[in-house]
C-alpha cells in the first residue's frame, strides 16, 4: 500500500504555502480589526465577505477547471489571491477591504477545488480517509505555522502582510512541476446541488452546519480572545492550542472513519462537542481551563469537515467527484458566510460568550438533524432478502420440468408423453420399461396407425398450417421445446445424444406417411 503522504508530496506542499497565506491573513485582519476598535459586526461582515467569496468561487471555479484545466486554473486564481492580499497594504478603507475579501475568497475557493478535486479523483476507495486526513493534516500545520508567524509581528505592521504575498507566490511552484498524473479533463457542467443533497444528505447538513462553527471561529476568535484582555502573542497561543488539536486528531480520525461507520462518528462528534462548547460559554475564563477547553474543541471541530466529505465521496461515482466538491465547498461558504454574522450580533447585543454560545447550539441542531435523517434513510431501505423467482403459468406448466436441467431427461420424457387410453398408455409405459427406446418407437408408429388417414392429411399440411396440426396430432414433437441441459460429464453427453437420437426418429416417423401420398 502507497503512503499518501509521498504520493500526493507536491499535492500537500501546494496546500501548506495556500493555507499558510490564507489563514495568517484572516487572523492578521480579525486582529487588525480589533486593536482598530472597529465594531464587531464589521469584523463578522469582513469574514463574512471571504466566505462569500467562496461561494461565488464555487460556480465560477468548476467552469474554469473545466475550460483550462486544474494547473491553469490554480495558476490564475494564485495571482488574483496575491494582488488581493497586497491591496490591504494601500488603503485603510473597510468598504475596499470587504471587496479585497471577497475577491481573495473567490480565488481560493478555486484553489481549494483543484486540490480537492484531484486528491479525490486519484485516491483509492481503501484509503480516501487516510488521503483526506493528510491532507487535513497539512492544512492544519499551515495553519499553525500562520499563527506563529503573526506572533513574531505583534505591532501589526506591513510585513504580515508581505509574508502572505510571499506564500501564495510560491504555492504554484510545487503543483507546477509536478509529476504526478493530471485529472482527466473536464466536461462543464451545472452544480446540481439538490442532486448530491439527495445522494449524501448526512454530509452535506454536516458541511453546512459545520462551516458555520468554524467560520465563526476562525472569523471572530481572535476577536473573542482580545476582548478577553489578551496580547496579541497570547491570542496567537490561543489559536494555536486549538488548531494544533485539530492537527493531532486528523490522523487517528481518518483512521477510525474508514474501520466504522463514519455517520455514526459524525454524530458522536456532533453530541460531545456541543456540550463542549456549551461549557465554554457558561465558564468563567481562566487560561489553563481556557486552553484545555480549546484544545478539545479542536479535536471535535475540526474533524468535522474531513469526516462529512470523506463519507460524501464515499457516496458518489467518480465521474462526479467534481461536481461534488463544488457543492461542498458552496455548502461550506454558505454556512461559513451565515455563521459570523449571526454569531457577531449575538456577541454585540448579549456578550462575548456568546461565539461559544451559537457553537453549541449549532451543534446541537445538527444533532438531532442527523438523527432524524438517519431514521429515514434506515426506513427507506429496501429489503436484502434474496431475490425469489415470480410463479406464473410457465412455472407451474409441465414445460418448467424440459426447461430445468436438473431434471433427468427420462422423467421429462414422461412428464411431456400425453395419455389417449388408459390401458394403452399403462402398456405403453410397461413395454417402455422393459425393451426401451426402441420399443417406445414401436408404440408410437401404432398410435400414428390408430389416427388413420385424416392425421395423415394434417401431417401432410403441416408446413401450411401450423394450427391445423397441433389440433390433429396429438403429439407434440419434443426437439420444439426441451431446453438441452448443458452435459457436466460423460455420462450426462450419452444421455442427452440418446434423448436427441430418440426425437429426430419420431419427427421422421410422423413426417413418413406424409411423404409417401
Amino acid at each position: 500500500m502507497t503512503n499518501p503522504l509521498r504520493t500526493f508530496a507536491s499535492l500537500y506542499s501546494t496546500t501548506l504555502l495556500t493555507v499558510l497565506a490564507g489563514g495568517l491573513l484572516t487572523t492578521y485582519l480579525g486582529l487588525k480589526l480589533s486593536a482598530m476598535q472597529v465594531p464587531q459586526i464589521w469584523i463578522g461582515a469582513m469574514m463574512s465577505a471571504y466566505y462569500a467569496g467562496l461561494v461565488a468561487g464555487s460556480k465560477i471555479g468548476h467552469k474554469l477547471i473545466a475550460r483550462v484545466g486544474h494547473i491553469r486554473a490554480f495558476v490564475a486564481s494564485a495571482g488574483i489571491v496575491t494582488a488581493s492580499a497586497l491591496g490591504h497594504a494601500l488603503v485603510d478603507d473597510l468598504s475596499i477591504w470587504i471587496v479585497l475579501r471577497l475577491l481573495v475568497g473567490l480565488g481560493m475557493m478555486c484553489q481549494y477545488m483543484v486540490l480537492e478535486s484531484w486528491l479525490n479523483e486519484q485516491a483509492d476507495n481503501s484509503q480516501r480517509g487516510t488521503v483526506f486526513a493528510s491532507y487535513m493534516i497539512v492544512s492544519y500545520l499551515a495553519l499553525i505555522l500562520g499563527q506563529g508567524a503573526i506572533s513574531l509581528y505583534p505591532d501589526l505592521g506591513l510585513e504580515p502582510l508581505l509574508l502572505i504575498a510571499i506564500c501564495f507566490a510560491l504555492c504554484i511552484v510545487p503543483i507546477a512541476l509536478t509529476r504526478r498524473i493530471h485529472p482527466a479533463p473536464l466536461i462543464p457542467a451545472p452544480l446540481n446541488v439538490t442532486h448530491f443533497f439527495k445522494k449524501a444528505p448526512q454530509a452535506l447538513t454536516t458541511v453546512a452546519i459545520g462551516s458555520m462553527i468554524v467560520g465563526s471561529f476562525y472569523g471572530l476568535a481572535p476577536a473573542y480572545a482580545s476582548n478577553l484582555g489578551l496580547d496579541p502573542q497570547q491570542v496567537a497561543s490561543f489559536m494555536t492550542a486549538t488548531i494544533a488539536a485539530g492537527l493531532l486528531a486528523q490522523w487517528p480520525m481518518g483512521k477510525l472513519s474508514d474501520r466504522m461507520s463514519r455517520s455514526r462518528l459524525i454524530r458522536t462528534n456532533c453530541l460531545l462537542l456541543g456540550v463542549l462548547t456549551l461549557g465554554i460559554a457558561i465558564t468563567p475564563y481562566q487560561p489553563t481551563v481556557a486552553l484545555v477547553m480549546t484544545f478539545l474543541f479542536g479535536i471535535l471541530g475540526f474533524t468535522l469537515y474531513p469526516l462529512a466529505t470523506a463519507l460524501a465521496n464515499s457516496r458518489v461515482e467518480q465521474s462526479e467527484r467534481v461536481g461534488l466538491s463544488a457543492t461542498i465547498l458552496l455548502t461550506f461558504g454558505l454556512g461559513a458566510c451565515i455563521g459570523p454574522l449571526i454569531a457577531s450580533t449575538l456577541m454585540q447585543w448579549l456578550g462575548n460568550s456568546m461565539l461559544y454560545g451559537f457553537m453549541s447550539a449549532c451543534t446541537l441542531v445538527l444533532f438531532a438533524g442527523l438523527n432524524y435523517i438517519n431514521a429515514r434513510q434506515k426506513a427507506e431501505e429496501p429489503s436484502t432478502n434474496d431475490y425469489i423467482m415470480a410463479t406464473g403459468d410457465l412455472v407451474s406448466s409441465p414445460l418448467a420440468a424440459a426447461l430445468d436441467p436438473r431434471v433427468d431427461i427420462e422423467s421429462v420424457q414422461e412428464q411431456m408423453t400425453p395419455t389417449i387410453d388408459t390401458g394403452e398408455a399403462s402398456a405403453a409405459d410397461e413395454d417402455s420399461r422393459d425393451t426401451g427406446a426402441s420399443d417406445t418407437l414401436d408404440d408410437l408408429d401404432d398410435l400414428d396407425n390408430k389416427n388413420g388417414d385424416s392425421d395423415s392429411d394434417s401431417d401432410a399440411g403441416i408446413d401450411k398450417d401450423a394450427d391445423n396440426d397441433s389440433a390433429t396430432n396429438p403429439f407434440i414433437r419434443e426437439q420444439d421445446f426441451i431446453a438441452e441441459p448443458e452435459p457436466s460429464d460423460e455420462a450426462d453427453v450419452s444421455k442427452v445424444m440418446e434423448a436427441q437420437k430418440i426425437a429426430d426418429e419420431v419427427d421422421d416417423r410422423e413426417n413418413a406417411p406424409s411423404k409417401q401420398s
